[in-house]
């Protein structure tokens, strides 16, 4: 069984055809909202990796794992803030409590989260909560707006787990079969970073004139 990365998911979710011309195909191209969200995340990941804010304590670049589900990653931020029912941190005597920070670029215009943002943290606590012994919380802090929104991480933890789990298998079948995912009808390109080599249009035209050929075909 393939071992798979957190963030591949969120890139799944976004796109799985573009996730398979990564993952599969080893195809990769970047744009000025690929350098731009790696630029976020270097900043962060280039911080001193454990110091203290407003009497929190902040761990970067956290490296993370999951035997069960074959996940591993790295966790932008976690913070840890002094709480006597928390839970212990090595090297360290005080309790905490914990809270995933993952970094994005912008918000979205219309919603608080997009679903894959939220199933990529959701795999990040997963983990955590399996290293540490916890029920962390987790945040998006969006770079364009300043802004922290919490995610509802525990509330529908069950939703998530089983969402997750198919995820994750549907993940694994493209991968052992190595078969990159068809483009999805209604998927946004314009923003992509891929569009140049997956060119969606191309394969749409593609589609439409398979069909169309097909009733041909059927009326002979």
């Amino acid at each position: 069984m393939n071992e798979i990365t957190i963030r591949s998911i969120q890139h799944f979710l976004y796109c799985a055809h573009r996730w398979g011309l990564i993952e599969i195909g080893n195809a990769w191209s970047e744009n000025f909202f690929v350098t731009k969200a790696n630029i976020i995340h270097e900043n962060v990941h280039e911080s001193n990796s454990v110091y203290t804010k407003r009497g929190a304590k902040v761990f970067t670049a956290v490296p993370v794992f999951y035997d069960k589900y074959n996940l591993y990653g790295v966790v932008d931020c976690i913070e840890g803030s002094p709480s006597k029912n928390g839970v212990h941190i090595a090297g360290n005597d005080e309790r905490y409590d914990l809270c995933i920070v993952e970094y994005k670029p912008a918000k979205p215009k219309d919603k608080d989260y997009r679903y894959e943002d939220l199933m990529q943290v959701f795999a990040q606590k997963i983990c955590v909560d399996s290293i540490f012994g916890c029920d962390c919380k987790g945040v998006l802090y969006y770079a364009d707006v300043k802004k922290r929104v919490e995610l509802p991480l525990s509330e529908d933890y069950n939703k998530y787990d089983r969402d997750l789990r198919n995820i994750l298998v549907e993940m694994q079948n493209y991968l052992e079969k190595g078969v990159i995912p068809p483009v999805k009808r209604g998927q946004y390109c314009s923003g992509c970073s891929m569009k140049d080599i997956c060119m969606p249009s191309v394969k749409s035209f593609k589609s439409v004139r398979e069909q169309i050929e097909g009733i041909s075909e059927g009326e002979q």
